[in-house]
């Protein structure tokens, strides 16, 4: 499949590799997000610094792996959130994922993160499908597929019930297909479909 380029810009997001070197700043991050991302994200439980260094490792041996590839997201050189392109759900599809510290929602840096990722995600060889997951209740996360053309595909509830406090329990899927060569114009980043 190969691998996607470690830099990746749409608008005012700029999305890049996390290193270990990014520690500081990814920790300070997540203990002031916590509050914001406990209600979505089960890995909010964030303990401290020595889980930051343990993502980030992670981060790399997976990113070299072609396990998973996160990224910071960035905006005028400020650490605002990250993200994630991983191939989870079979082959010729990638999975999305993102999270925002609650100082930068609000502006369009999540759904212009995503927007990078996807036509990153179509650029991979052998990649022909995007998809995002979301608990039905996190109407902020639904937003953004919705935005960016995804096609709902499944809604459903999950078999070991909500992970975190402000999950109802049921997941929603969206899908977006490659575009077609004739579908594909500036600013419409791909084609929804299911």
């Amino acid at each position: 499949m190969g691998h996607p380029a470690e830099t990746l810009r749409h608008e005012k997001a700029v999305l890049r590799r996390w290193r270990v070197g990014d520690v500081e700043a990814l920790d300070r991050a997540f203990v002031e997000a916590r509050h914001h991302l406990l209600p979505w994200m089960p890995w909010a439980e964030h303990e401290g610094r020595q889980e930051t260094v343990d993502f980030l490792h992670r981060a790399e041996k997976q990113w070299d792996a072609g396990e998973a590839w996160e990224y910071a997201i960035t905006t005028d050189g400020s650490l605002v959130g990250g993200c994630g392109l991983m191939p989870r759900i079979g082959p010729g599809g990638l999975d999305i994922g993102y999270w925002l510290h609650p100082r930068w929602t609000g502006r369009g840096l999540a759904t212009m993160a995503v927007t990078a990722l996807v036509r990153q995600g179509f650029a991979l060889p052998g990649i022909d499908r995007v998809e995002i997951r979301h608990d039905e209740a996190n109407h902020a996360s639904e937003a953004i597929p919705r935005r960016l053309g995804f096609t709902e595909i499944a809604r459903g509830p999950l078999p070991d019930g909500p992970a975190t406090s402000g999950e109802v329990g049921v997941e929603v899927v969206w899908r977006l297909h490659r575009p077609a060569p004739q579908d594909h114009r500036e600013g419409v980043p791909v084609t929804g479909g299911g």
